[in-house]
């Protein structure tokens, strides 16, 4: 069992609410806008971190993270990027990697609006975790975290962290 923190669009922002959820977990995972690698830097040391870089992230984190990320977790075969789209209008570059080959859960960022939906038609899981950041239209802070067992995907949760 992996207890994940899942969390996006920290645009440089972090703080102890934040820190305090990462404590809780076994994993923490960015999908993107990071904005500096303080941030990053800060999560790995309290607990594993996987991450992908953003459309505002800068060379520096681009060198140090991915743009896409495929991995398993337990049973799970995940697939993280930052604009991925949703369920059944995916981004144009992810679009097919997805159709070809359907992970189970598929998790990006970008868009500051916390949504987790089910494609029923490829059996993929979508997981957005809105913005935990600062910066951005949204009104409410938000992350997801979740437990992996195995091959499910269970005790979903979303916490609000607090009005930006």
């Amino acid at each position: 069992m992996t207890k994940i923190l899942l969390l996006s669009d920290t645009h440089s922002h972090m703080d102890e609410t934040i820190l305090k959820y990462a404590r809780q977990a076994d994993e923490i995972w960015h999908a993107g806008d990071i904005g500096t690698l303080e941030v990053t830097d800060t999560l790995q040391k309290i607990k594993p971190l996987r991450a992908v870089y953003g459309n505002i992230d800068d060379h520096v984190i681009q060198k140090e993270f991915p743009l896409d990320s495929r991995f398993f977790c337990e049973g799970v075969e995940v697939y993280m990027t930052h604009i991925g789209g949703y369920p059944p209008k995916y981004n144009i570059r992810t679009r097919d990697a997805i159709k070809a080959n359907p992970p189970k859960l598929f998790i990006c960022g970008h868009s500051h609006i916390l949504k987790v939906m089910m494609d029923k038609k490829l059996g993929v899981l979508h997981m957005n975790p809105g913005a935990c950041g600062k910066h951005g239209f949204h009104q409410m802070r938000t992350m997801l975290r979740f437990v992996i067992d195995g091959k499910d995907i269970k005790d979903l949760e979303v916490i609000e962290i607090g009005k930006r």
